[in-house]
């Protein structure tokens, strides 16, 4: 055999060899470049995830939790009798109670909404704001409370075009900060399921 021809013979596998080390890094490259455009599809799943199935009224982030804050699941809510009410409009007491055995603190403005169907579909707009009330944290030692007026425009001020009126099961409720409700049953009210009308309107919570 010719020195030539050794040398070929000895090339051969080298070239193999670097041949399969050139195609795994190649594959190894391929890999890590998947995750990223795995990302994406991840992290909608776990927003889907933490959503629920009665989505939060729109426009009713409010404070964010509070040291202490209270668990929606240790709560009850309530709607009480309020401070009067002027033509057209009537104003009521939401209150919420500390069910739990230890206290916790609220603060700011609780969302709130009519909902109906027998199902809890929202029906109309959420309550707006009113940022003129005091907004201070709230303790609540167990049994303890937190309330806040929550103004209830009629819906026969509005033409059943403007309003598309529905009798409402009651109302959802997001304690501040929270972003799982409560249900408080109260039929005595009707709702506008259009969304170019605005019946509620909500303080912030504070001490009774």
């Amino acid at each position: 055999m010719s020195a030539s021809t050794r040398a070929s013979v000895i090339a051969r596998p080298a070239l193999a060899l670097a041949l399969a080390a050139a195609f795994a890094w190649g594959v190894a490259g391929c890999a890590s470049g998947a995750g990223p455009s795995q990302s994406p599809a991840s992290s909608d799943s776990t927003s889907a995830d933490t959503g629920t199935a009665s989505p939060r009224p729109t426009g009713t982030s409010s404070s964010q939790p509070v040291e202490g804050q209270c668990a929606t699941s240790a709560l009850a809510g309530s709607i009480g009798p309020g401070g009067g009410g002027a033509a057209g409009h009537v104003e009521v007491t939401l209150i919420l109670t500390n069910k739990g055995t230890t206290q916790c603190s609220l603060q700011g403005w609780p969302g709130v909404s009519f909902v109906g169907d027998g199902n809890g579909t929202q029906l109309g707009n959420p309550a707006q704001f009113d940022r003129s009330t005091p907004h201070d944290t709230v303790v609540l030692q167990p049994g303890g409370t937190a309330q806040a007026p929550l103004k209830i425009t009629q819906a026969g001020n509005y033409s059943d075009s403007d309003c598309k009126p529905q009798k409402a099961d009651g109302f959802r409720v997001y304690p501040p900060g929270s972003t799982e409700s409560l249900f408080i049953g109260n039929t005595n009210y009707t709702a506008c399921t259009s969304t170019t009308v605005n019946l509620l309107t909500v303080g912030g919570l504070a001490a009774p």
